[in-house]
């Protein structure tokens, strides 16, 4: 059985934030690399982060976009 370790696979990633988030307000960043996709609040960078495998990301996303 393997372990995963998100601050391994976020550690040295590249952080954007969304294009959905508001100018000063809910403002969300996202990494995503091959073997995680992060999430968290640009406001409080180390207040947590939210970490989805590539799989459970594209299948958030696409139930997303069918509503």
């Amino acid at each position: 059985m393997s372990t995963f370790h998100a601050s391994t696979h976020l550690s040295k990633a590249s952080w954007r934030k969304s294009r959905r988030s508001a100018s000063n307000t809910h403002c969300v960043e996202v990494a995503v690399t091959t073997g995680a996709v992060g999430i968290r609040d640009t406001k409080d960078r180390d207040g947590g982060t939210l970490v989805f495998t590539p799989t459970q990301w594209t299948s958030f996303t696409a139930s997303l976009k069918q509503r």
